[in-house]
């Protein structure tokens, strides 16, 4: 605890007056502005944001901030669970420096730092490596209870269809129980895996599933406990769930991993920048291919940290340059047959990340096959040198508009889905590394909330309008001069 903080209060407690001083002085929330809609007899919220996970706090906080009251969070995890950070991530430590500001909106108050500091003093802070898995997910849920969002838990999200008239309708379903609620804007901010799941090799399914899993799935790591362990992968979450595999007590885990090498070099740290956050979406298409293909191809390396967990146990072994060629079911293992060699394995963990595939999202069917994708808007050409792995990441995102829209394949083909935001990271191809990332997720949220005000305001002109001709709060009562002709 600080020095200055009286005993008997809490850091927290000042860093929270201080916060409520400051938000009170920059007169955030805004008021209350646009007006309220029915529909055939029921109430239209403004809007609703699904998925509340960093992103989803973070977007509606920004629209809190705008004087966009009228608006829900749904999760389906139950509360302290909302994201990965407590469930499929299993890194010891954030990667992000300490010091990034993440969803603070521009407040000290809000930043990591501030409630670190808050919380264990600032001798603790100078002390601090890296962020702790764990405290991040705290501080995630302290923002989401000093900000008021609105978020309800236990909500599975079913359906979203957006109609002609104005309005999207959503199906929510909760303990069982099914209802449609309406909204003029719908926000997608579900998760890396928000427009798909996960990546698994077709192969995988040559096999019963009691003897793989993903690295998204919950995994009994505590079964695996001398046995032989195969994860797939060489990016960070392979190195962590070989850890976790390894700190449970398995007695062998192989790494097998498709590359000849480890990247070594975090090629997107060289142009972090203000510029990069507010400038890529206005690069021309060739540009923000040419930047994100590079980017792609040379691959993001695992943490220092991350792979030193793993190679620190005698029975961690890494083999580069491995590609599964077949898998074989054997009584009570599985054979893994590569290019190189083969192997025994009684669980494999398949480390691949995710992918875009809407087939995997029910919720989004009745629109699925209407949204604009970048394999839609533009062809490379052949100069870029893209190879085939970047070309289809690339091409299989949509294409979206200023405010993180999805736009129409075919114009007129579904009225209204220009009210279904993707503030998910498949957005990067059309604004950068906004939506998914923590350093510049409230850059991400304030441009989500900027458009979907302004689209408000102007659809709501009318009713502005009015209000403009019949204020009538005087500034002067007539008694103040005397006219003498």
């Amino acid at each position: 605890m600080n020095a200055n903080v009286e005993i008997g209060v809490s850091g927290l407690d000042v860093l929270e007056a201080r916060l409520a001083q400051d938000m009170a002085w920059l007169k955030i929330p805004a008021p209350a502005w646009t007006p309220a809609i029915e529909k055939d007899g029921q109430h239209v919220s403004d809007v609703i944001v699904i998925g509340a996970g960093m992103a989803g706090i973070t977007a509606s906080a920004m629209l809190l901030r705008y004087g966009i009251h009228d608006q829900v969070v749904y999760d389906e995890a139950r509360e302290g669970l909302e994201g990965p950070w407590l469930t499929y991530a299993r890194m010891d430590t954030l990667r992000s420096a300490k010091d990034l500001v993440g969803p603070a909106m521009g407040l000290p108050a809000l930043t990591f730092r501030a409630y670190y500091e808050a919380r264990f003093g600032t001798e603790a802070w100078q002390g601090l490596g890296k962020i702790p898995r764990r405290l991040w997910a705290e501080y995630l849920l302290w923002l989401r209870k000093v900000l008021n969002i609105p978020v309800q838990n236990g909500i599975k999200v079913t359906n979203i269809q957006p109609r002609a008239d104005g309005v999207v309708q959503v199906t929510r379903v909760q303990n069982g129980q099914a209802q449609t609620v309406l909204a003029r804007h719908v926000v997608l901010a579900n998760g890396r895996d928000g427009l798909g799941g996960p990546a698994v090799p077709a192969i995988a399914h040559q096999i019963d599933k009691k003897y793989w899993a993903h690295s998204a799935e919950a995994i009994g790591f505590a079964a695996l406990k001398d046995k032989r362990v195969i994860v797939v992968g060489g990016g960070a979450s392979a190195m962590d769930n070989a850890a976790t595999a390894l700190e449970a007590g398995a007695g062998r885990v192989d790494m097998l991993i498709r590359r000849k090498d480890l990247p070594r070099v975090h090629k997107f740290n060289g142009i972090k920048s203000m510029g990069v956050v507010h400038g890529f979406a206005a690069l021309p298409d060739d540009w923000k291919w040419r930047f994100l293909g590079y980017v792609f191809d040379e691959s993001t390396p695992p943490p220092g940290p991350s792979v030193l967990r793993v190679s620190k146990h005698a029975n961690a072994h890494f083999h580069l340059g491995n590609s599964i060629f077949d898998l074989k079911e054997n009584a009570n293992s599985v054979t893994v047959v590569t290019n190189n060699k083969t192997y025994e394995a009684d669980f494999i963990i398949f480390a691949t990340g995710f992918k875009v595939d809407l087939a995997q999202r029910p919720e989004l069917n009745a629109i699925a096959d209407k949204i604009k994708f970048w394999s839609d808007r533009y062809t490379p050409p052949a100069s870029l040198n893209l190879t085939p792995g970047a070309l289809k990441e690339l091409q299989n995102t949509p294409d979206l508009g200023p405010s993180f829209q999805f736009l129409e394949k075919t114009p007129g083909a579904c009225p209204g889905l220009e009210r279904v935001h993707c503030y998910t990271y498949p957005a990067v191809t059309s604004h950068g590394k906004l939506s998914g990332d923590i350093p510049a997720i409230s850059e991400g949220a304030d441009r989500l909330a900027r458009g979907i005000i302004s689209e408000l305001f102007v659809e709501d002109k009318e009713k502005h309008f009015h209000n403009l001709c019949i204020f009538s709060e005087p500034e002067l009562t007539g008694s103040e001069w005397h006219d003498e002709g």
